[in-house]
């Protein structure tokens, strides 16, 4: 029997890439100059980072992309399982994928002005460690999944909270962390916003509950189970926040931060489950497919291209022409940025009409 299609799937993860791709061609970033001091000033807040202790909505971007791939894997793997192919050929596939994320993962951000660096901050190198992960606990029982998640998250407390290595003793602390000690060892260097690379063992946990939410969805009308276990990591991400016990922290992925982020997943899921494969509301689906489709393309695109030449080059070109016009300034800004978008999208529906899908 043929898999059925999860369309909410490809919804999300379409509605995650266009999101990504409207921060990469700037538009949150003049959002948030044009509404200083202002009310709006609130929500365009919401569109980056939290600066450490706290949850804004960008904060759950990640954990999204990373809780989606685990949920396209499940499905990925369902299908091979019914092809009969050998879990050994499967593991070669996944050991591929797994490197290809970690080289692009890497190049990402190797090219800059002053010469070449080595960084492993970007979510496709954290990506290519959980996706392997959670392949290769894939078949093991769900009870025994979500106790190897709870034994990754009691790791991460353990590694910040005892390790007490001088200087980086301090678990919480920006600059002085244990994640911060471990970047010191593998590329001499801290990052200065307080990412750490070591976020890949907590967030494993994205991946890995995204895969059991895709065997989860294969069957009929189990929004009610994503939605239990939506609340119950939510309930229990902000506890910790709120009882003071480990704080929420994106930058280092603590347990609080992956289980609040990891609730409001599931959540997202279940919702977009029930009102597009259960409810049937499939209109406007084709906005959001054709970028997520190809979604490793386009943020590889955006963030190698874009940022080095493509978004300089059309925003020259934009703002001449609307200056030749005396477009006001704020308005020249907020066009610029949509074009860039669609060209990018674009870009995608060419590919998604030529039946060009790049994977790993």
């Amino acid at each position: 029997m043929e898999q059925k299609r999860l369309l909410s799937l490809d919804f999300m993860r379409g509605l995650i890439m266009v999101l990504l791709t409207l921060e990469a061609a700037g538009l949150y970033h003049v959002f948030n100059d044009a509404t200083e001091g202002s009310w709006w000033h609130n929500i365009a807040i919401q569109f980056e980072h939290h600066e450490w202790n706290g949850l804004h909505f960008w904060d759950l971007i990640q954990p999204g992309f990373m809780f989606i791939a685990g949920t396209a894997m499940a499905y990925s793997l369902h299908k091979q399982l019914q092809n009969g192919i050998a879990w050994t050929q499967s593991f070669r596939k996944a050991l591929k994928r797994s490197g290809w994320l970690f080289f692009w993962g890497v190049l990402d951000y190797a090219v800059k002005r002053d010469g070449l660096a080595f960084e492993l901050w970007n979510v496709l190198t954290q990506l290519s460690f959980t996706m392997l992960v959670a392949f290769l606990i894939f078949r093991l029982s769900s009870k025994t999944q979500i106790i190897i998640c709870v034994g990754i998250l009691v790791l991460t407390e353990i590694l910040y909270r005892f390790t007490h290595v001088p200087g980086f003793d301090q678990p919480f602390t920006d600059q002085h962390n244990f994640g911060n000690y471990v970047d010191l060892l593998l590329m001499n260097k801290i990052n200065d916003d307080g990412w750490v690379a070591i976020n890949c063992i907590p967030t494993a946990v994205h991946t890995i509950a995204g895969a059991l939410a895709g065997k989860l969805s294969q069957h009929a009308h189990k929004t009610k189970q994503l939605l239990i276990w939506g609340a119950i990591c939510l309930v229990i991400g902000l506890g910790l926040d709120w009882l003071h016990i480990t704080p929420i922290i994106k930058r280092i992925a603590t347990t609080s931060f992956t289980l609040a982020s990891l609730g409001w997943c599931l959540l997202g899921l279940a919702a977009c489950y029930w009102w597009i494969d259960i409810r049937n509301h499939r209109r406007y689906l084709l906005f959001f497919t054709v970028i997520g489709m190809n979604s490793i393309f386009i943020y590889l695109f955006f963030g190698i291209v874009g940022s080095r030449w493509f978004n300089d080059y059309i925003g020259a070109l934009s703002n001449g022409l609307m200056s030749m016009a005396n477009f006001p300034q704020l308005l020249m800004d907020i066009l610029t940025c949509l074009v860039i978008f669609a060209l990018e999208w674009g870009l995608c529906y060419f590919l998604y009409k030529k039946k060009i899908f790049f994977k790993l």
